[in-house]
């Protein structure tokens, strides 16, 4: 039944935009449209495409984690450049409409995969700003609390209602599909974080009220949780703001 789910609901996906993107291919072998109006159909079909190349992407890396037989690797991997290159990243994509925030309490690294934990926060990262309107607040925190790490993306968005956060971590749930479809999600951004977790020994937690904004943790266990030495530790927290 699940296998039998799967396959409707990536059919489903699919058909969606390979639907808009064929119709506007015949509109532009079978009309003779303006310049504009060509312009227009074709950034559209291009939009369609690029939705199309993001699932795709996703199931191949949800496919690759689900079947990854070993744990993650254990390479030292820098938590505050991580953290300031994705914020980077999420910057450009909300395009000025979000205020971040980053505060580094207890420097230090993760050990595991990097690319599997660039994924995972910038899963996170991605979903808050497609969630936040505009005006919105984005804080991203990383501290260490009895040797476990704790990495927290704290949004100001339209929140989730409690029957909705056990199933978040389901390939394409959604809580809202239309308005997934809208802002460019997948609805397999939380399963693959999930599945980035699982083989780090961690856990995702989730916290959320409607209007009130949600927090996506990770919380990873201190045998992946290497601290700075203790002159560099001393430092105090850092913050920064765009």
């Amino acid at each position: 039944q699940m296998r039998r789910d799967f396959i409707a609901n990536v059919s489903h996906e699919i058909r969606t935009p390979l639907t808009v993107v064929a119709g506007f291919v015949e509109s532009l072998l079978e009309m003779d449209l303006p310049a504009d109006e060509r312009r227009r159909c074709l950034e559209m079909a291009q939009r369609q495409t690029a939705t199309m190349q993001r699932l795709v992407e996703d199931l191949l890396t949800l496919a690759t984690l689900e079947s990854a037989s070993q744990p993650a690797a254990t390479t030292p991997v820098q938590v505050e450049p991580l953290l300031q290159a994705l914020l980077a990243d999420v910057r450009a994509l909300s395009g000025g409409r979000h205020a971040f925030a980053l505060r580094v309490e207890s420097p230090g690294a993760l050990l595991g995969t990097p690319g599997e934990l660039d994924s995972a926060v910038r899963n996170l990262l991605t979903n808050a700003v497609r969630y936040t309107p505009d005006g919105g607040a984005i804080t991203v925190t990383w501290k260490v609390v009895d040797g476990e790490g704790r990495l927290a993306v704290r949004d100001t968005g339209i929140g989730i209602a409690a029957e909705h956060l056990p199933r978040l971590t389901e390939r394409f749930y959604r809580v809202d599909r239309g308005r997934s479809r809208e802002t460019g999600g997948t609805g397999l951004g939380l399963a693959i974080v999930k599945h980035i977790a699982q083989r780090h020994g961690a856990r995702l937690d989730v916290e959320s009220r409607i209007g009130a904004g949600s927090t996506f943790s990770l919380r990873f266990p201190p045998s992946r949780v290497t601290l700075a030495p203790a002159a560099e530790a001393a430092r105090p927290a850092q913050e920064s703001a765009a």
